[in-house]
């Protein structure tokens, strides 16, 4: 399918949505449409994968025959039924029963059946706690098909849920979709979700270009960077990973430039934007095992995986990405101090925990592993815990470009941000500045990066170009003159140089003006004189 189809198709189910929620809020709403989704990504792929492994066996069915060919198959073979979802769940990682596969959901939803919130959720329960070796446990936890938001009586709630099933199932096909094509649409109404949630949509979405300059950024060879992408990395990690979008883009760009990874972990805080990730993860064809996201508080650490003491057994990432929230308040316990992630460097003040998100991510951050973060430009320039902080990392070689994005890029903030690049052991003993702030398209909400836009600042990160008013390489002596501070504009400023003015040229200039008026000042009075009128 190609992307403008893609599009189309997101935009489809875009106008479904915005026409069947009513009176409930797009939040609410979004988690409806997608839970819908996901139920009809898994059971195309579980049927296709199921009509494979049957063969000749897989029932085809009449035109008007409305039954599910998987239902015919387990209710005519009752004793191959473990044999074959043995195989399943070697093949695909997980099973489906027939009733609750969105070919049957959907045909109860076309008759206006009775019976379709009841195994619906029956259904639900079913994928969190048995689809999965591993389980998913509370994956629809955020869904209530029994809220009154649904309608006044369960029979009210039935008659809703059988119009917005049936117009999913008639918008999705208008399409042909394959099993990438939807983890695609998903990516579409996240956005479009994101765009009408205002503030609150930066707790699970990074706009797709800047986690596009991210993920193209930490792929690359983290010592020599204009030798391309690595071949592979081993473990991703984003700490704040919202819906998993950004985690997703990086396993996109590696894999188009060739290369692969071995697995994705994130963490997450809100419980709806968990459960969105996790789905998120499932819609683009990632495997159970490929990915581990954990629902917890990044700042207090109670991921067990990540909270070993033992340095033999310490997780550490080759890539790192993140957008977590910005200034957030936190409240470090007296203890706080001592945790292994912040003894060496200080506490992050109350008032803005920017610095506990960064010294967390790079804790994890391996040897020869690259990590990108978003965060406002107030880290660059704040006194006190702060500067205490970002002056032991530029003194310790840590912190390798620092990349202005323009303002306005974002959902929740029209603040500027930028990209702090870090590494723990860089070859360059210099910091590269790219004040991209003037470069993007605008918009009426939304400012925009293009292709173009996002080629510069990859690029010029990739080779360390120096460009005027757009890039530099700035040494440490001369950022330790200016007291450590990282403020882009000291270094690379936008400003068109003033023209240098030659006051010589200049009053040759007027000398000639002066002249020139007085020439034809005299011409002037000749003509007045010769009609007998007063000088000027």
């Amino acid at each position: 399918m190609t992307q403008k189809s893609q599009q189309q198709l997101g935009k489809t189910l875009w106008k479904i949505a915005d026409e069947l929620r009513g009176a409930m809020n797009a939040d609410d709403f979004r988690d409806y449409m997608l839970s819908f989704l996901f139920l009809r990504y898994l059971s195309r792929n579980y049927e296709e994968a199921a009509e494979k492994e049957l063969g000749s066996d897989y029932p085809q069915l009449e035109e008007g025959d409305n039954r599910t060919p998987m239902g015919i198959w387990y209710a005519n073979n009752a004793e191959d039924v473990p044999m074959f979802e043995k195989q399943m769940r070697r093949k695909v990682h997980y099973v489906i029963e027939p009733q609750h596969l969105w070919s049957n959901i959907a045909e109860l939803a076309r008759t206006q059946s009775d019976d379709l919130l009841i195994t619906l959720e029956e259904g639900f329960r079913y994928i969190e706690n048995e689809s999965f070796e591993n389980s998913f446990q509370g994956l629809f936890s955020e869904i209530n098909l029994n809220s009154e938001k649904l309608g006044k009586t369960p029979k009210d709630r039935n008659k809703k849920l059988c119009t917005i099933i049936q117009k999913i199932a008639e918008g999705i096909a208008e399409f042909s979709t394959d099993t990438d094509t939807l983890g695609d649409a998903y990516e579409y109404l996240i956005g479009q979700f994101a765009a009408g949630s205002g503030k609150k949509a930066g707790e699970f979405y990074t706009p797709q270009q800047i986690s596009t300059i991210l993920s193209k950024i930490v792929i690359l060879d983290c010592q020599d960077p204009k030798s391309g992408p690595k071949p592979k990395l081993n473990k991703v990690f984003d700490f704040a990973c919202g819906s998993g979008s950004l985690l997703l883009n990086v396993r996109t760009q590696l894999q188009d430039s060739g290369g692969s990874i071995g697995k994705i972990y994130g963490q997450e805080n809100n419980i709806t934007t968990y459960n969105l990730a996790r789905m998120n993860m499932l819609l683009h064809g990632m495997k159970d095992t490929e990915f581990e996201i954990f629902h917890g508080d990044t700042l207090r650490n109670n991921w067990e995986e990540l909270n070993q003491m033992n340095p033999a057994k310490k997780l550490e990432f080759d890539a790192i990405v993140a957008n977590p929230p910005f200034s957030l308040r936190w409240t470090p316990s007296e203890t706080t101090g001592e945790d292994f992630r912040f003894k060496s460097y200080g506490l992050a003040p109350k008032s803005a925990a920017d610095f506990a998100f960064l010294l967390h991510g790079f804790h994890y951050l391996s040897n020869d592993g690259t990590m990108a973060i978003i965060l406002p430009h107030g880290v660059l320039f704040r006194g006190g815990a702060e500067e205490r902080i970002r002056t032991k990392l530029l003194k310790d070689g840590n912190i390798d470009t620092v990349i202005g994005l323009p303002s306005n890029l974002f959902y929740s903030t029209g603040i500027p941000v930028c990209i702090l690049v870090l590494k723990k052991c860089k070859r360059e003993d210099d910091v590269l500045f790219i004040n991209a702030s003037e470069h993007f398209v605008k918009g009426k909400r939304q400012n925009t990066l293009n292709k173009s836009h996002i080629k510069s600042i990859v690029e010029t990160y990739k080779h360390r170009k120096e460009e005027e008013r757009y890039s530099r390489k700035v040494s440490m002596k001369e950022i330790e003159e200016n007291g450590y501070n990282l403020n882009i504009t000291r270094y690379v400023s936008t400003a068109e140089p003033e023209k240098q003015i030659d006051l010589e040229e200049v009053n040759k200039e007027l000398e000639s003006i002066e002249k020139r008026i007085k020439k034809h000042t005299e011409e002037h009075n000749a003509f007045l004189r010769e009609l007998g009128l007063g000088e000027i």
